[in-house]
């Protein structure tokens, strides 16, 4: 007798949670994620069909294989896996689970997927971040992300967290993070739970371009046209020939 597992007809799509690295297209017109494990070779959009990693033409996910998209139940597991060394750079997703899935007793594996919010940690300097900037590393044709604040921006390849959502598409939001900090801008551009207006590191995605989202985009330029400015001074020290004038 073959056993077949309990089917599930939600009223509305189940939430996961998962990490990821944000990309950016070589071409700098698309936005994306990679995975940290199976699959991350194959970047993939705010909304996206999985796909046997494996090449086999059955649709994933299948009982009988591991592809399939990957998410657990519980936040703070996901969050757990941010503190290795090696994903200390990902971001945390927040999606929900569509199509067909199966279910396990800590997450899920499932056929189709929305990223709903994606969540930055700080800066590598310990700042909350104010932009998404080049990693380092990349896949072919993707440049892979890390979140920055706008001292630490430089002449890297930059987004700001709204121009990252707005290149994802889908109603995306980004929400910036850091120790003991957590905000969130809506729409209206206030930050939720505070009454007031969010500073610009506290950068969502909204239809339009509000206050907090200008503030950022100012801020990275000036950080751009501070590190342009000391290159300037530097190459203005030395005389013809790369000597310096006294």
């Amino acid at each position: 007798m073959r056993l077949r597992l309990p089917e599930e007809r939600p009223t509305e799509p189940p939430t996961g949670f998962k990490i990821a690295h944000p990309v950016l297209s070589q071409d700098g017109t698309r936005a994306g994620f990679t995975g940290v494990s199976l699959g991350g070779a194959l970047p993939y959009g705010v909304v996206a069909d999985a796909s046997c990693v494996y090449g086999l033409r059955h649709r994933a996910p299948h009982r009988r294989c591991d592809c399939g998209f990957h998410c657990v139940h519980d936040r703070t597991a996901a969050e757990a896996l941010l503190c290795t060394a090696e994903h200390r750079a990902a971001v945390l997703l927040e999606v929900s689970v569509l199509g067909y899935y199966i279910r396990f007793e800590r997450g899920f594996r499932y056929a189709r997927q929305r990223v709903r919010t994606a969540t930055l940690g700080p800066c590598a300097c310990g700042t909350v971040a104010a932009a998404l900037a080049d990693a380092g590393w990349g896949r072919p044709g993707w440049c892979a992300l890390a979140a920055a604040c706008a001292g630490c921006v430089r002449g890297r390849t930059s987004l700001s967290l709204a121009a990252f959502a707005r290149l994802a598409g889908d109603g995306l939001r980004v929400v910036a993070s850091g120790a003991g900090l957590r905000s969130v801008v809506g729409a209206d551009g206030l930050r939720a739970g505070t009454g007031g207006r969010a500073p610009a590191a506290d950068l969502a995605a909204p239809d339009g371009l509000g206050v907090p989202e200008l503030a950022a985009e100012a801020a990275l330029l000036q950080a751009r046209l501070d590190w342009f400015q000391t290159q300037l001074a530097r190459l203005g020290e030395g005389g013809p020939g790369g000597e310096r004038r006294g």
